[in-house]
């Protein structure tokens, strides 16, 4: 799109009543392959390319796209959000433009579209191998591979104008255990903000047996107990609870309209004095690192809590707006389709001072929860719902045998209180995370933490 166009849509945005007008522009190239069984059954491509345009006046925010770039349907859009911006509109309006360019956080050494189906069908392949070849119990196994490239270029009536290129890989493994009619699922799924290269990073035949190994593990395990009880969670994406029960509550998407337990709680103690959390989108190649939020905004390292006081939100510019505060780089959206909204990148608890061994050998009973799930979350009461996907009784302070079934519940506020261990093993994982502006790349991570005690959905 060329800079008269974008410079005419911010103008008449402006002219209709906008205090702040933005365009983002994007184009994505995606590949996905599916294997069933060993059987390559889904080889797809993608391109999305399109353009939206936002208006903000006051504290309301108007949103428009299209995937029509020409210059008719462009300023058609832009006219509609100053048609219902509904404010007294600007006689004299200039746009100047002027373009920056970020540092790059994330090299790429191989570009997923340029590497050929039969290179990626190798890496599905062996990870299909070290699933199938673990055990006999093994009666299903599903390989997913994923890329994309995403080029974005913003610009607003600030002035800014900049652009970015986003690259991402992923490989997901779900492995399907049977006995008799019953079944358990083992899931691994590494992803990266690389290029193919990923795939030298780690031995993808392992974790197909590393899939496996769950689904197997829980297939022969005891359903596990309920009550309240300490709760020992592992590293990697254990930290999904504190993504989730915390951490959405403290996007300012939640925070600005006091629909949060955290909302006016800066500079109060929200958990134990051992728990520190940060937000980092500048991890070089991490799955939710980028170098600019979709807002243009540079990305940077926001520390969220410090020895269990809240120091900062996560915010996005109409956040900010709303909140009388500077926005920390935290826009972001599926694509051009969603407007930005405050959203969590690489997520996660700081390491502390505790070996793990350590933290298990001072539990004398307890629910370790080695492999989270999914869950939900109710960001304006903090109550929570998880599942654990690979669970162990701890007994007598070592790992006993293993139980499945358990959910953890509880309330984000209260569990950060009840955290009074904290390991040295901080490990991350990848996912995916789903709010108003979309689904989007986001890590999470932590070390092994214990909860002194949370309620265990299970059988008695």
């Amino acid at each position: 799109m060329k800079r008269k166009l974008i410079e005419k849509a911010l103008a008449v945005m402006k002219k209709g009543g906008a205090d702040f007008a933005e365009l983002f522009l994007e184009k994505r190239t995606s590949n996905s392959m599916e294997m069933n069984n060993g059987k390559l059954e889904q080889v797809n491509s993608g391109l999305i390319h399109g353009v939206g345009l936002r208006g903000i006046a006051g504290k309301k925010a108007i949103y428009a796209y299209t995937n029509d770039l020409s210059e008719d349907a462009v300023l058609n859009a832009s006219k509609r959000i100053a048609q219902a911006i509904e404010a007294d509109g600007k006689d004299d309006v200039e746009m100047n433009l002027t373009k920056s360019k970020m540092g790059n956080l994330s090299p790429i050494l191989l570009l997923p579209d340029k590497i050929k189906k039969e290179e990626k069908y190798h890496v599905m392949k062996l990870a299909n191998e070290g699933a199938v070849s673990y055990s006999k119990q093994i009666s299903e196994v599903r390989i997913n591979y994923f890329d994309y490239r995403q080029n974005i270029v913003i610009a607003n009536s600030d002035g800014l104008l900049t652009e970015d290129e986003r690259i991402r890989t992923r490989l997901m493994v779900f492995a399907v255990a049977t006995k008799g009619s019953e079944k358990e699922t083992g899931f691994v799924g590494p992803g990266a903000g690389m290029g193919f290269e990923f795939f030298n990073t780690f031995d993808v035949k392992e974790s197909g047996k590393e899939a496996a190994r769950i689904a197997v593990k829980m297939i022969n395990a005891e359903f596990a107990p309920a009550g309240k009880m300490p709760v020992i969670i592992s590293n990697k994406f254990g930290g999904v609870i504190f993504h989730e029960a915390c951490g959405h509550a403290l996007e300012a998407t939640s925070v600005a309209k006091g629909a949060s337990v955290f909302a006016d709680k800066l500079g109060q103690q929200i958990a134990n004095e051992c728990v520190s959390a940060v937000d980092d989108a500048t991890i070089p190649n991490a799955w939710g690192s980028a170098n600019i939020d979709d807002e243009g905004t540079p990305t940077q390292r926001n520390l969220l809590i410090e020895n269990g006081i809240l120091k900062s939100y996560l915010i996005d510019k109409l956040g900010g707006i709303r909140m009388n505060m500077q926005s920390t780089g935290s826009g972001r959206r599926q694509n051009y389709t969603f407007a930005p909204t405050s959203r969590m990148s690489n997520t996660f608890i700081l390491p502390g001072n505790f070996l793990p061994e350590e933290i298990i050998a001072n539990t004398p009973k307890a629910l370790y929860a080695k492999k989270m799930g999914g869950g939900s979350v109710n960001p304006s009461t903090g109550e929570f719902n998880f599942s654990v996907r690979e669970g162990y009784l701890i007994e007598n302070g070592k790992i006993a045998k293993p139980v499945r079934g358990a959910t953890l519940i509880g309330k984000g506020f209260e569990i950060l209180n009840k955290i009074d261990m904290v390991g040295n093993d901080l490990a991350r994982d990848e996912g995916m995370c789903g709010s108003l502006s979309g689904s989007i790349p986001a890590d999470v991570g932590q070390p092994t933490i214990r909860v002194s005690e949370l309620l265990v959905g299970g059988r008695n």
